[in-house]
């Protein structure tokens, strides 16, 4: 009975044993039979767009296409199309199929190539680039099934009882969570005690008090323009110490600049233009908030509303005065609270400018509102000029590069803070800057009276560093002591990245460059008509010294500069000059009008202008124009053709940009010229849109 006893026991254990080896065999059948789920792209997907640094994902069929763009070779500047850019490089075909790509970092120049069918363009440089290779997961690397997209949907977020006030922003919503995501979840405003005055019911009379009381600890020789406030001083203060090249000290107004809410002189403050109508002060926030700014709580994620990356241009010259430069660095402090600094949401740096700028900060130095605060609390004057255009270039050339902390998904933004006026000149700086990326606002302080506008260097500074539009990246405020005022509204037009684009746009960022037909064969009443229709393509360009340029050659034989790019900057006085261009008459030698053009028009233009040519012609050319076509190319120069009668088809493709279709124009008649107007203006915008503009 004890043998029968035992045996069942044994028996009963290798059959748990074996259903329990079994079950594991299956489970482990299942899983290798588990297969990634891999998300299908398509053609018009950038890798920019895709936030994920690796991923495997599927293309459709059909994406080998001109309209897809691709920049570079081998490795790919991410504003390309990944499915087109993998059909380039070989991994695929028209077909489609699974590609793995590798996020890295950017490069300072894309080689554009013709391989597999797709002509990849060149690029001189962008922020973040990708390689693609076949579509199979690397060893220990978990790919995701859903791809996170940056979004630029708007939505209004309510900052809780606290607060009781809403600004807009934009979400960033995954397709993972976007369907759960219906309202946005309710956070508590908090105010740090140590920076902001508490509320009391006479707003009036505690900065009054304020600033009487800094006053006084200050000596009489540096007591700065806050005494002016109670309107009782005449005092000098630091502002008055010599400008460079001026011989004049800038002098500080005598008048009492604090008045009650609703009166005439509050509000005359800085209108804010881009919204019209809307005063600065009037901005959603009510009289308490605006004393008292209540930021958004620092988390260690940030807010994800605002994923921006900051560069802040901190004023450090001798004329600020040590008050002011203390003012500015509270008003620093309380941006970075009210942005609700983070990983995944806006990150910030500082450069202090004077003679020579410097980093403070990097954009990785600190990951949080309060880490942030208590860091530029500590920074010390550097003292110098006003070197902007200084700083400006600095920050274009060091500051958004992915050692200091650049996201490359995330916008590029700089705030310019400016006492007075900048000591050196600031356009330049700005338009390369803008050009690569990188989205410019001005806050100027305390602007030149009419007396001191004759020791400005550069006149209308910040309309010719910022983006013309209605003001929404500039913000004038007439004295350090109203800066907390515009904490908010700065703070949700760095958000709004809805709105953050660099100024240029296909109207107002190229040199054109016309090269007229003068030959005998047009006739005089024909060459009256090519006129008509260069001044027509004109008309539709916004034109001055920082916008577009137009320049105009006539050739036959020989060739002649009618205008250059910088003879006229009006609009008027371009289209004057165009009416009084005199018919030539002779032979047709166009390749040399071609190379006659690039060196006197196009080898003088701006840096990183747009160079178009348009070129107008009646029949075949004496002499070779692919030549000198191709050496315009090489230099950077997109070539249009119009051809009219008797133009040889062979040398307007010659002559035009890549591709053909989109660049070469025929019309049978001079009269029927007009027809191609929109479309050659609608072209060009077209390819300038498809450039990369962060």
């Amino acid at each position: 009975a004890l043998l029968t006893m035992k045996a069942i026991v044994i028996a009963t254990f290798l059959g748990v044993f074996l259903i329990c080896t079994y079950a594991a065999k299956e489970v482990t059948k299942k899983m290798k039979k588990a297969k990634l789920y891999v998300p299908q792209i398509d053609c018009d997907v950038k890798a920019g767009k895709i936030i994920n640094p690796e991923f495997i994902a599927k293309c459709p069929p059909g994406c080998q296409d001109v309209k897809y763009r691709v920049y570079g070779t081998d490795i790919y500047a991410s504003f390309s199309s990944v499915c087109n850019a993998a059909i380039h490089s070989g991994i695929i075909d028209n077909a489609g199929g699974k590609i793995l790509v590798q996020k890295v970092a950017g490069h300072s120049g894309y080689r554009g190539t013709f391989s597999n069918g797709v002509r990849s363009l060149s690029l001189p440089r962008w922020r973040e680039s990708f390689i693609v290779s076949e579509g199979k997961p690397r060893k220990g690397v978990t790919y995701p099934s859903t791809l996170e997209y940056s979004s630029s949907k708007s939505t209004t977020v309510k900052l809780g009882d606290a607060a009781r006030k809403e600004y807009q922003t934009s979400l960033v919503l995954t397709p993972a969570t976007q369907m759960a995501t219906t309202t946005p979840t309710p956070t508590t405003t908090t105010t740090d005690p140590s920076t902001t005055p508490k509320p009391t019911t006479t707003p009036t009379t505690t900065t009054t008090t304020t600033v009487a009381a800094a006053a006084k600890t200050r000596p009489g020789l540096h007591r700065v323009r806050d005494i002016a406030f109670r309107g009782t001083s005449t005092s000098t203060s630091n502002r008055n110490i010599l400008r460079p090249n001026t011989g004049i000290q800038r002098q500080e107004p005598v008048a009492a600049f604090w008045r009650a809410a609703g009166s005439p002189a509050h509000l005359a403050m800085e209108t804010d233009s881009w919204k019209p109508g809307l005063s600065l002060f009037d901005t959603g926030f009510s009289s308490k908030e605006e004393l008292n700014p209540k930021p958004l709580e620092p988390t260690s994620q940030g807010n994800p509303n605002c994923k921006v990356d900051l560069s802040f241009l901190m004023d450090g010259s001798w004329s600020i005065g040590k008050r002011r430069f203390q003012l500015q660095k509270q008003f620093l402090g309380n941006v970075a609270q009210a942005l609700g600094i983070g990983s995944r949401g806006p990150l910030m740096g500082i450069v202090q400018y004077g003679d020579d700028p410097s980093t403070e900060f990097n954009l990785k130095t600190y990951t949080n509102s309060k880490e942030l605060r208590n860091a530029i609390e500590k920074i010390p004057q550097k003292g110098g000029l006003s070197n902007v255009g200084k700083a400006l270039s600095f920050v274009n050339k060091n500051f958004f590069l992915d050692a200091n902390g650049n996201r490359g998904g995330a916008p590029n933004v700089v705030v310019v803070m400016v006492d007075g006026w900048p000591t050196d000149r600031v356009e330049e700086a700005s338009r390369l800057a803008r050009e690569s990326g990188i989205n410019i606002f001005f806050v100027t302080i305390e602007a030149a009276a009419e007396s001191e506008k004759q020791n400005i260097i550069e006149p209308n500074f910040v309309d010719k560093a910022v983006c013309r539009t209605n003001g929404f990246y500039s913000i004038n405020v007439p004295s350090w002591f109203s800066l907390r005022k515009v904490v908010q509204p700065l703070v949700k037009r760095v958000c709004d990245t809805d709105r953050l684009a660099c100024s240029k746009t296909c109207l107002n960022s190229a040199d054109i460059g016309f090269v007229i037909d003068g030959s005998s064969s047009v006739g005089t009443g024909n060459f009256r008509t090519v006129l008509e229709f260069v001044a027509n393509i004109s008309k539709e360009f916004e034109i001055s010294d920082t916008d577009t340029r137009i320049g105009a050659v006539q050739y036959t034989y020989e060739q002649r500069l009618e205008f250059s790019f910088d003879k006229y900057s009006t609009k008027q006085d371009v289209l004057s000059a165009i009416k009084r261009i005199s018919y030539w008459s002779g032979g047709t030698s166009t390749g040399a009008a071609i190379s006659y053009a690039s060196e006197q028009l196009f080898s003088k233009s701006k840096p990183n202008k747009r160079k178009i040519m348009i070129l107008i012609t009646d029949g075949r050319s004496y002499d070779d124009v692919s030549v000198p076509a191709m050496a315009a190319h090489q230099n950077g120069v997109i070539a249009y053709s119009v051809g009219v009668a008797w133009a040889a088809q062979d040398e307007l493709e010659a002559i035009a940009t890549d591709p053909d279709k989109e660049h070469s124009f025929f019309v049978d008649e001079f009269d029927n010229l007009y027809r191609f107007v929109n479309q050659l203006i609608q072209n060009i915008c077209t390819e300038f849109n498809s450039q990369p503009r962060n």
